[in-house]
């Protein structure tokens, strides 16, 4: 039964939808055939620690979906024997359904855990770390939670849309669809379902948010999204689902870039200095209103190729293609 469910997930092609759209069966196959530790046990985690500015796509499953949601961590429940599970929520979402959450979960061995305040305690390891009850911070990999992840035993990670398309799967009505919030200057604001392979291009279109004015894009990420230009449209999204419009000619792009700064020196770990010390200084760069290209340009490689997670690697984007392609 559990491989046949796992061979389904396989042949659906469906990627993880929390940013690394890693292929999601053979994640699940690598936490089945894990031998586990001394406890014996597996562990689910439903991540809706989703934290970026704009970004809302997960709490629109969580209003809506919330059943599929809980079929599909049931069904990895199922899954993996001797397995127990969590849904990892976001602040203000625990606040606003924790009661809505707990009477859709019943009987089953789900726990919810609020998420404690900062960007990075949303990263999949820091998460691990959370639960366990230390600090939010992320940790050394391999080993991957997959293999070694709650208390050393083999933990599958995802998020919160993957579990409501694992729930489509087995209920054989999957279309291969994703969801993307549009915000910003949007005409038509909102969550919407439409094909994977949708384009930028086309989700605006399909969406009625086409802009009429000058305008740029903020694509995959509400901070560490990149700038995507109206000549840039024929892609699809890389990164979250998400697109932020912005009135080009209403838009102080200092501003912006401080907003950017500020959220990822409010969200760090402080662990690694690339990270810490990076960040740090574009925002400081940024007070004096004085932008040096050459500087930018070695503190975005040594971001890149030395930050410990994905936090100092996703800093990076924004400024690095804004400063590329509007000034």
């Amino acid at each position: 039964m559990a491989d046949d469910i796992i061979q389904k997930i396989k042949d659906s092609g469906l990627l993880g939808r929390g940013g690394a759209g890693f292929l999601a069966g053979l994640k699940w196959e690598v936490v089945k055939n894990s031998p586990t530790n001394e406890r014996g046990k597996k562990y689910i985690v439903c991540n809706a620690s989703e934290g970026e500015p704009d970004v809302f796509k997960d709490k629109f499953i969580l209003e809506n979906h919330l059943s599929e949601i809980i079929n599909g961590i049931k069904i990895a429940l199922d899954t993996f024997e001797n397995s127990f599970a969590y849904i990892y929520l976001n602040k203000n979402y625990y606040k606003k359904l924790n009661r809505k959450i707990r009477k859709a979960i019943g009987n089953l061995p789900i726990a919810l855990f609020e998420k404690p305040k900062g960007y990075i305690a949303g990263e999949e390891t820091s998460v691990l770390e959370v639960i366990e009850g230390k600090r939010s911070e992320p940790r050394i990999k391999p080993p991957f939670p997959i293999q070694s992840g709650l208390w050393g035993c083999p933990t599958l990670i995802n998020n919160v849309e993957t579990f409501y398309h694992i729930s489509k799967i087995l209920k054989g009505e999957y279309k291969n669809t994703c969801f993307y919030c549009v915000s910003g200057k949007a005409k038509n604001p909102g969550v919407f379902e439409l094909p994977e392979t949708s384009t930028i291009e086309e989700i605006l279109k399909e969406t009625r948010n086409t802009p009429d004015f000058n305008f740029f894009l903020q694509v995959g990420g509400g901070a560490s999204g990149e700038i995507i230009l109206p000549d840039e449209l024929n892609q699809k999204i890389k990164g979250l689902g998400s697109i932020i419009i912005f009135d080009k000619n209403k838009t102080d792009f200092f501003v912006l870039m401080k907003k950017w700064a500020e959220f990822f020196i409010q969200g760090n770990c402080d662990k690694c200095v690339p990270c810490r010390e990076g960040v740090y200084r574009i925002n400081e760069m940024l007070k004096t209103g004085q932008i040096n290209k050459e500087t930018l340009q070695d503190i975005f490689f040594v971001l890149e190729k030395t930050s410990f997670c994905a936090l100092g690697r996703g800093a990076m984007s924004p400024f690095k293609t804004l400063i590329t392609k509007l000034l």
